[in-house]
């Protein structure tokens, strides 16, 4: 077995892929309508057609999607200019920070307040 990724629940599937095309700098590889699975392997899902998909039925609650219980974590080559770039188009969470561990970060909430992490590269893949 082998894990793939990730795929968070989103509101509006366009909001979402606009959000992480234009601000995080991501490409499309593969795009279904509902469903958007991007070059780097993460993909973002309609979330009431996933609710449908996979409990048979919509939940009933319009909450957001986020819960602040997932962080989702990129890495960016640049991360200071990524930064001047999105700081003030998205809800921050904290500017740039360096962590305990030594790694440069900035934290933000995605449209439907999915916490996202934007770090520099901790070398080796």
């Amino acid at each position: 077995m082998r894990f793939v990724n990730p795929i968070p629940f989103v509101r509006d599937i366009g909001i979402s892929k606009t959000f992480y095309c234009e601000m995080l700098g991501l490409a499309i590889k593969q795009d279904f309508g509902n469903f958007v699975m991007f070059e780097t392997g993460f993909a973002i899902h309609d979330g009431k057609a996933l609710e449908t998909t996979v409990w048979g039925q919509t939940s009933p609650l319009s909450e957001p999607y986020g819960r602040q219980n997932i962080l989702l974590y990129f890495e960016h080559d640049n991360l200071d200019a990524l930064f001047e770039r999105i700081a003030g188009n998205v809800n921050l969470i904290h500017p740039i920070e360096t962590q305990s561990w030594g790694q440069r970060v900035f934290r933000l909430y995605d449209p439907d307040g999915h916490a996202v992490e934007i770090g520099e590269p901790q070398g080796g893949t």
